[in-house]
């Protein structure tokens, strides 16, 4: 019996060791299947015993606790954690570790806690978890868990804890979960839960929390919650429940701490008897359809927190503000949201009497009338005050200095009046200042300065006047937005707005400011909208701008900027939208411009642009780009609708020029002194032919002698003399002539005339630039060559002149004179243009007023010498 005895004590020996092998070797496989970047398992090796090895915890050499909580582990569980067959406890709380939740879990039939919460773990909950019949607390929440809530889980009846929030688990709840008579704490919060809750649930006898916050459960609140009270804290929040209260809502809740029925659907009046649930800490109705007043007995729960915002609740003078007289004595009183509700009459004394303890009171979007109390300075635990969006007029008060913790105040869209406070500087822990859209005037203080923790100033829409104390532009804690814009202020933007690197929003526009852009503004590196439209600024725009490379909105809008808009704006990749429209903008658009992807708005309109206009990126949508009111663009997308361009080119333009339009001069100026030639010839042609007239038939023509001329006139007297021009002289005299054989006195004008025909002339010159004859077949109906070229003349000379004069681009481009006194811009194009203005001028109608020709000959080489100087030959 002793040998036998012997023998099962090392047989029982060898089994435990065993047994002690194969833990040792799960839980080396364990930590091979996860990181460890901070080194907590470093130490589990064979220098010491698995036993001691930290997170492990054995009970007869066998391992029944493996807690690595919180031990920043990531990579994967070992399915075999399955073999530590004695294992009751596995806590791997809030790590990274991700994959599927290994089903060799299922073996853990001694497990009663398990806690995987807080990790990154896929796929659907394994089914082999339902043999852990002895699981008591399950956390699988805060992973990604998919698929649907096992019904199974409604057979381990001894959970009292099941926290399933916080993954994607989606279709309905089972009913099953209904058998779970232990359970006390059940979460199935922040998933993708439809259809209704099942009413076993509101008859689980022990169950204390119940959280389905934001999912998309349906229908009405099943009425059994109501008498539940073992409940201390529920929360149907943030679904799609509908329905009213019941009106003895609140009465069996008698250890209620927490009720959360807010972002539902619920309507009807609030009930009176939710005053019951005495233990309420924290009441949040907000965002429903709940009517009426609020029940005075309301006032009566000394809660934490009460949210009623965004229902359809009303108050007025005659009555409805009763229940915040009620909460002036709750001492314990945290934080109060009534925003969003149809509140009104004046605001109410008691709001001053509130807990000196109140964080939080927000009372915007209301149609709250009055003034704030002066005594709101009570208030000295404030760390948010909001009455946005109300009818208060007055001044804000003074005493508002005293809120030492606020850190939020939004008084907007009122009707305050009188200036911003000299004591909001002493608001030292201030983050956020909104005064917008008020009546406020006068100027800023320069207290303002004082707030060192402000991210976010918004004084826009006021009556503000003066400068911009620089003060302000001293709060480099200012990174979301500086919002200044539609008041009355003036000066110049000082330097100093360079140190507002953090900034992310700055708005100045619809003020007066004046002066130039800083280029100071390139230091605002954090700056994403920058809009300082409507304002008097002038000078050019800063290419310092280009350095804002997170800018997304540039806004420059109706000011007095000139110059060119800086091609160096093109280096903003980000850029989304850039106006500039209703300024005093010349030259041409930055083709580099078309290169910036992000562009989508772009509005340069009502400037003197001119030249081509790129056809790419914005360019293209005839939406996205606006360039109204500049009459000298050209080219761009067909979609644009613009003229096009004078053809350019860039390539030797002087040579160009010498050889187009300098020959066509000097023809025309070879034309001029060949016509002066013909003209002398023709002239004497005629006094010879008129002579030989005269001989042949002497009674034609009487004979009047110089002599006779002169003693008629007075020697060409002044006292005779009716008009001269530039080409002759018209004399009043009295001749004696003989008609049909006796002598008569007559009255007669003189007139001597120095005009050449110089309209053949001016016709030829026309001929050559336009390449059509008088006689063209395109002159019909009357049309003369003359009124064809003066119709187009100056502006659209490319539609008329010889397309073989328009061949190359480069008689219209724009060359810069070699001369360094000069500082015009001259053309081929120029000159062509001054040259058609003599031929025109040649051959006007009336001969009186046609250029002379020795005048259109001189015209003619004062234009040869301008292009030749111009471009250095």
């Amino acid at each position: 019996m002793a040998l036998l005895l012997l023998l099962l004590l090392q047989l029982g020996a060898l089994a435990v060791a065993a047994a002690a092998g194969t833990d040792r070797d799960a839980l080396l496989a364990f930590k091979a299947g996860v990181s460890d970047p901070s080194g907590k398992l470093r130490s589990w090796n064979d220098t010491v015993h698995f036993c001691r090895w930290p997170g492990v915890s054995c009970t007869a050499g066998r391992v029944t606790s493996l807690d690595v909580s919180a031990h920043g582990l990531t990579g994967t569980l070992s399915p075999a954690v399955g073999n530590l067959e004695h294992l009751r406890v596995l806590n791997l709380t809030d790590n990274g570790v991700s994959g599927r939740i290994p089903a060799s879990l299922g073996r853990l039939r001694r497990l009663t806690y398990l806690s995987l919460c807080d990790n990154a773990f896929t796929g659907e909950i394994p089914g082999a978890l339902r043999n852990c019949i002895a699981l008591a607390v399950a956390f699988l929440n805060d992973n990604h868990l998919t698929g649907g809530v096992p019904e199974w889980l409604g057979a381990l009846r001894n959970l009292t804890v099941l926290g399933l929030g916080h993954n994607s688990l989606s279709g309905r709840i089972p009913p099953s979960l209904g058998n779970l008579t232990k359970i006390r704490k059940l979460q199935l919060d922040q998933n993708l839960l439809e259809g209704g809750i099942p009413d076993g649930l509101s008859r689980l006898p022990d169950l204390r929390f119940f959280n389905v916050y934001q999912n998309r459960l349906t229908g009405v609140i099943p009425p059994g919650f109501f008498n539940m009270s073992s409940l201390q804290g529920i929360s149907f929040a943030n679904n799609l429940f509908h329905g009213e209260l019941p009106a003895d809502a609140g009465a069996r809740w008698p250890d209620l701490q927490l009720l959360f029925l807010g972002g539902n659907n619920l309507s009807g009046p609030i009930p009176a008897s939710l005053a019951m649930a005495s233990n309420l800490q924290a009441l949040s109705l907000a965002n429903n359809s709940f009517t009426g007043r609020v029940p005075p007995e309301i006032g009566s729960l000394c809660v934490e927190s009460l949210e009623l915002s965004n229902n359809k609740l009303t108050a007025s003078d005659a009555g409805g503000w009763e229940f915040l007289e009620g909460l002036t004595n709750c001492s314990a009183l945290v934080e109060i949201y009534l925003d969003g509700n149809k509140f009104g009459g004046a605001m109410p004394g008691s709001v001053a009497r509130l807990s000196a303890q109140l964080q939080t009171l927000n009372l915007g979007g209301n149609s709250i009338s009055g003034v704030m109390p002066s005594g709101i300075g009570n208030l000295v635990g404030l760390q948010k005050l909001d009455v946005h969006s109300n009818l208060l007029a007055g001044e804000i008060p003074e005493g508002i200095g005293t809120l030492k913790n606020l850190q939020e105040l939004r008084l907007r869209k009122n009707r305050l009046t009188g200036p911003v406070p000299s004591s909001i500087g002493s608001l030292s822990q201030l983050l956020s200042l909104d005064l917008s859209s008020n009546l406020l005037n006068g100027s800023i203080p320069s207290s303002i300065g004082g707030l060192q923790q402000l991210t976010l100033i918004d004084l826009s829409g006021n009556e503000l006047t003066g400068h911009i104390p620089r003060q302000l532009f001293s709060l480099q804690s200012l990174s979301f937005a500086m919002d200044l814009s539609d008041n009355r202020l003036d000066g110049r933007l000082p330097h100093e707005v360079g140190q507002l690197v953090q900034l992310a929003i700055m708005a100045l526009s619809g003020n007066r400011f004046s002066g130039e852009v800083p280029a100071e503004l390139g230091s605002c590196q954090s700056l994403e909208f920058l809009d300082l439209g409507s304002n008097l600024f002038t000078g050019s725009i800063p290419s310092s701008l280009s350095r804002l490379k997170g800018l997304r909105r540039l806004n420059l809008t109706g000011n007095r900027l000139t110059g060119s808009i800086p091609p160096k704006l093109s280096q903003m990749q980000g850029l989304q939208e850039l106006y500039l429209s209703r300024n005093d903008l010349s030259g041409g658009i930055p083709a580099g411009l078309e290169k910036v992807s992000s562009l989508i708005e772009l509005d340069v309109s009502y400037n003197h642009l001119e030249g081509q206009v790129p056809t790419l990126g914005v360019f293209a949508n005839t939406t996205g780009f606006k360039m109204a009111g500049n009459g000298a663009l050209c080219g761009g997308a067909a979609r644009q609708r613009l003229p096009p361009c004078r053809p350019t080119k860039t390539t030797r333009p002087d040579h160009l020029l010498l050889m187009i339009a300098l020959p066509i001069v000097g023809l025309a100026l070879c034309l001029a002194i060949l016509f002066a030639l013909v003209r002398s010839r023709r002239r004497r042609s005629r006094i010879a032919d008129t002579t030989a007239r005269s001989l042949l038939n002497g009674n034609n023509y009487p004979r009047v002698s110089y002599a006779e001329l002169a003693k008629a006139t007075g020697d060409f007297s002044n006292g005779n003399l009716i008009g001269a021009g530039k080409y002759g002289s018209v004399y009043r005299g009295t001749l004696s002539l003989k008609a049909k054989g006796s002598f008569e006195l007559q009255d007669v004008a003189v007139a001597v005339s120095t005009c050449g025909d110089v309209y053949s002339f001016g016709i030829t010159l026309l001929e050559i630039f336009v390449g059509k004859a008088p006689t063209d077949e395109a002159f019909n109906d009357g049309l003369t060559l003359p009124e064809f070229v003066s119709e187009a003349f100056p502006d659209k000379m490319e539609q008329i002149l010889d397309p073989a004069l328009l061949l190359d681009e480069a008689l219209f481009s724009g060359v810069v004179p070699s001369s360094e006194e000069s500082e015009l811009r001259v053309t081929a194009y120029d000159c062509l243009v001054s040259a058609i203005r003599v031929g025109l001028s040649c051959c006007r109608q009336a001969p009186c007023q046609r250029m002379a020709m020795g005048d259109a000959t001189a015209e003619l080489c004062s234009i040869r010498d301008a292009c030749v100087r111009a471009y250095g030959r």
